[in-house]
């Protein structure tokens, strides 16, 4: 064993990896962070992909930050600030459009537009999420009970539960309903227009690989409306110079903590001495002894490949074995030379649906087919795309007068079948075909965005993996469903941060609250880990 000795190593320099590491060091900890690449913020990180042109290369932007870990490490002094969108969403649909946002009551104008009940229905549906979404905000940053655990468990549970038995009966309905249900049949409940759906459907397919007929697919749109920008609840925003800044941010805040961060130092297994974390063992061969370690990297790589099996019990490596990966993305990034112009609201002045969500997803049976077809053939016909043209917004990211667009597309398999000769084929074989496929699908709307791309960046599923070490193309490090969720989180017995070897911890996406950059499960894992250390009173000093 190495001489360099730690309080805490933390494995990968994602957001959560960050966060708990400022936590242990705020309480005295001495802690380090070991990062695979050569830059900080895992997926999220801003990059430059063509010369001049930056964006957010993988995650793209912001809402479920949850703002006790903003103000806690006091993000805003160290340059974190996020613009608001005007509207949140723009949906082209082939004759018409619709826009979601602005206010209650321009979305109710929206809505009348296609049914005059869906505009009357909006108020008590926005509440109904509301409700729901206020009790997962508090809960966010509440480890989970943890099954057969003791005493303490079982209060927490109490309590928690409480906060669910406090809703009125309506509401309790509506979590039971969103937990099991598919988004479809939820919708089907307040609206009765298939364009008015489609706006808040879009939410339930969003790194679901899953159509909006799927059960379970009305909780994954849920847990993208708990965020909040600014102190505005739902609300989504860029943050300036892109995700990597947020992701700078955290790292400032870290250091000026005493958190030592390691870049190019990638991790290749876990030391267990006597049935207990001892430190790890980098890829070049270094150990680097310590007592903690949390790992930020998703619960497949952490157990599949970093920890020896026969250092697992039995029974969790049966239930590791099933814990299921793959969101069904595609990410691109591209630079273009102007703002896409779309046949049913014409027009390449920059408007406000430029500086929206532009999300191309018309109908909620468009979106079961795209499912539908990535299962038989590997990608979608015709995919799901939300286009963000951050530019519009934050004129740092492009040269003057052109522009970058994130595109983030659903729903593509991350094991192919055959191709149609009967030949195997991976993602390498088929990355750009399937890039242009995707081009000529936001063409179809916007006639002129395939003539005005300069470049391009292109992360298939396997890209992604292989990238930012996400298993399966997953962004979530794991399916955000009924199995995979709360005390779930990656398997029942383990959903309070603690891996099933004493000293291991898990702080990622994996667990709970899930995917998105929330900085909760890092916040929630930094809890635990100083309760079990006898340091928690100093979290909050």
């Amino acid at each position: 064993m190495g001489t360099r000795q730690y309080d805490a190593l933390i494995i990968g320099g994602g957001h959560n990896g960050l966060v708990c590491a400022f936590y242990l060091a705020r309480a005295g900890m001495k802690v380090r962070v070991l990062e695979r690449r050569h830059i900080v913020g895992g997926a999220a990180v801003t990059e430059e992909f063509a010369p001049g042109f930056r964006n957010s290369t993988a995650s793209y932007t912001v809402s479920l930050l949850r703002p006790k870990v903003i103000a806690d490490m006091r993000l805003a002094d160290h340059g974190y600030r996020v613009i608001e969108r005007t509207i949140s969403n723009f949906f082209p649909f082939p004759d018409t459009y619709l826009k979601l946002g602005g206010g209650t009551a321009r979305t109710q104008a929206e809505f009348a537009r296609f049914s005059q009940a869906d505009a009357e229905a909006f108020p008590a549906y926005e509440s109904a999420l509301e409700r729901v979404a206020d009790v997962l905000r508090d809960m966010a940053l509440r480890t989970p009970p943890n099954a057969g655990g003791g005493l303490r468990d079982l209060l927490s549970g109490i309590v928690q539960g409480r906060a669910l038995a406090r809703l009125p009966i309506d509401a309790q309905r509506d979590v039971l309903a969103m937990f099991v249900a598919s988004a479809r049949s939820f919708l089907d409940r307040w609206y009765e227009s298939d364009v008015v759906k489609s706006a808040f459907a879009f939410d339930a397919v969003v790194g679901n690989y899953g159509g909006v007929s799927t059960p379970g697919s009305a909780y994954v749109l849920l847990h993208h409306v708990f965020g909040e920008v600014n102190g505005t609840k739902g609300a989504w925003g860029h943050a300036v110079g892109g995700m990597g800044a947020i992701t700078q941010a955290m790292a400032a805040a870290c250091m000026d903590a005493g958190v030592e961060i390691s870049l190019e130092t990638p991790v290749d297994h876990l030391l267990i001495d006597g049935g207990r974390v001892a430190g790890v063992r980098l890829v070049g061969g270094e150990e680097i002894a310590a007592r903690t370690v949390a790992a930020n990297v998703g619960p497949a790589l952490l157990y599949r490949d970093m920890v020896d099996a026969s250092d697992l019990p039995a029974d969790f490596r049966r239930a590791m074995a099933g814990y299921r990966t793959g969101s069904g993305t595609f990410r691109m990034n591209v630079a273009l030379s102007e703002l896409p112009d779309f046949t049913v609201l014409p027009g390449k002045t920059l408007a406000e649906h430029h500086t929206a969500g532009i999300i191309i997803a018309p109908g909620l049976d468009y979106m079961d087919q795209a499912w539908d077809d990535a299962r038989l053939h590997g990608w979608s016909k015709a995919p799901i795309v939300e286009i963000k043209i951050p530019s519009t917004v934050d004129d740092s990211l492009a040269p003057p007068g052109a522009h970058v667009a994130s595109l983030f597309c659903q729903q593509f398999a991350f094991d192919l079948p055959p191709g149609p000769d009967g030949r195997p084929r991976g993602w390498d074989d088929v990355r750009d075909e399937v890039a242009d496929h995707i081009i000529d699908t936001v063409t179809a709307h916007a006639p002129n965005f395939k003539s005005s791309i300069i470049a391009r960046q292109i992360h298939s599923p396997l890209d992604l993996e292989r990238k930012f070490g996400l298993v399966g193309g997953d962004i979530f490090h794991g399916h955000m469903s009924l199995d995979q969720l709360w005390s779930a989180r990656p398997v029942l017995g383990h959903g309070d941060y603690r891996g099933p070897i004493a000293g291991l911890y898990m702080c990622g996406s994996g667990t709970h609250p899930g995917g998105g950059v929330t900085g909760a499960p890092g916040h929630n894992a930094a809890h635990e880990i100083l309760r079990d250390r006898g340091l928690f009173a100093r979290m909050f000093g």
